[in-house]
């Protein structure tokens, strides 16, 4: 008997799918003008005039320009080629969602899976597609066995909801969690690890450190931290929901045990999808958050165990995978620092204002907490938005305060001209009464 072969339209997608990923440079005269595809392949015929090229890539978002969004550390618009891919595999999944979106598109989810971990130098089986860092994070915090009067220990400046994980299990459990603070900004990555340390106790079980602050930006010595406690015998999660896709690093630089990120922020991947990273040995010991059979305990797959859910975000990650590389991880943290220092040496100018985020190499990229004193930045962020249609966000932590900027290599130079403009003239003037 003749084998059947596949359905046609199965055949007919990996064809599109072959064709699509490597067309970025040479493919452009047959592109739509307005596709991101073809706003990559004009960017690299000038990629000798800097402002020409990132003019192209900014080309290639669909973003309302009547706003200036400076809020990207929340969630980042994805470039039009993402978009287009997740539109098809959703397109695919409602001809026949039992068959095509579990038959035909999950298995997909390997090579996306692989893609990934080569891109972040980690092995393929290291690496679960989540839905965003909150659940990556989660899975871990409510993974480890604790006990009793067992220790966690964090900074001050850690995630709200990463706080809310540890202080329910500390009402439900009994364990305990210890914070510390940390000087804003830090410019002794030393003096950050040495406040971890001093707080480590015989009791001290788990740590959790942030790769990069999302309050300010400012990264953390996350590899020496990690050190750290491997010295000591605890475990440490890194919060990276900031730092993946955002400065140029691998994960296997950490040397880390477990890594957290959201792939909606610097990677420009679908809304909701994130990546949770396992080193392959500690995979059978850490529970996942939901339910999985006991034959997938050292499988990395048990940490995506969560039901039903959409094959188009995690597939169309790999669309974003492929922006990433073409923009180039190297040029794309040193854009990201050139907006930041565009808008922030001139601010920089004025004695009432003041940078919760250090500017020196190393210690950011594209993300400052800035602060006008005398001025409170939640009605600084309202009047941004208000006046100017200025997006921002106002950050109001006990030790500090400002309104975060986060621009993204879709944003204009003119657009930051206008934020320091506004900026400017609250300085001057205050703020309307």
């Amino acid at each position: 008997m003749a084998e059947r072969r596949p359905p046609l339209r199965f055949h007919r997608r990996q064809v599109i799918g072959a064709l699509a990923a490597p067309v970025v440079a040479c493919a452009a005269p047959r592109l739509d003008p307005g596709s991101s595809r073809a706003a990559l392949a004009r960017a690299r015929v000038v990629e000798d005039d800097p402002e020409a090229f990132w003019g192209e890539i900014a080309r290639a978002f669909t973003v309302d320009r009547g706003m200036v969004n400076l809020n990207n550390g929340g969630v980042s618009p994805s470039p039009r080629l993402v978009q287009e891919a997740m539109g098809r595999h959703l397109a695919v999944s409602n001809e026949a969602p039992a068959y095509t979106m579990w038959r035909l598109l999950e298995p997909e989810r390997e090579g996306v899976r692989a893609r990934l971990a080569q891109t972040f130098g980690v092995e393929r089986e290291e690496v679960a597609i989540t839905r965003n860092a909150s659940e990556s994070l989660q899975t871990c915090q409510f993974g480890f066995e604790l006990a009793r009067g067992d220790e966690v220990l964090t900074t001050t400046q850690d995630y709200p909801r990463m706080i809310t994980t540890f202080q329910q299990r500390e009402r439900r459990e009994g364990i305990k969690l210890v914070q510390f603070s940390i000087p804003t900004p830090c410019e002794d990555p030393g003096e950050i690890v040495r406040r971890f340390e001093e707080h480590i106790t015989p009791r001290t079980r788990l740590i959790l450190v942030s790769h990069m602050v999302f309050l300010t930006g400012q990264i953390l010595p996350a590899a020496e931290v990690v050190a750290l406690g491997r010295r000591h015998g605890i475990p440490v999660l890194v919060d990276g929901a900031h730092a993946l896709a955002h400065f140029d690093f691998k994960i296997s630089d950490l040397d880390c045990d477990y890594y957290a990120s959201s792939l909606h922020k610097w990677l420009f991947a679908p809304h909701g999808t994130g990546l949770l990273y396992v080193r392959k040995d500690k995979i059978g010991a850490l529970w996942p958050l939901m339910a999985a059979a006991e034959s997938q305990k050292d499988d990395i797959r048990k940490f995506e165990e969560i039901g039903t859910h959409p094959a188009a975000n995690a597939l169309a990650i790999a669309e974003a995978l492929v922006f990433h590389e073409t923009l180039g991880p190297k040029r794309k943290e040193e854009r990201l620092i050139e907006l930041r220092e565009y808008w922030a040496s001139r601010l920089a100018q004025h004695e009432r204002v003041r940078f919760h985020t250090s500017r020196k190499p190393g210690f950011a990229c594209g993300i400052a907490l800035v602060e006008i004193e005398g001025i409170d930045s939640e009605k600084l962020a309202a009047h941004l938005w208000d006046e100017h249609k200025i997006f921002t966000v106002a950050i109001k932590h006990a030790e500090f305060q400002g309104i975060r900027v986060s621009p993204s290599v879709y944003t204009l130079k003119s657009e930051l001209e206008r934020f320091v403009d506004a900026m400017e003239d609250v300085i001057a003037h205050g703020l309307p009464a």
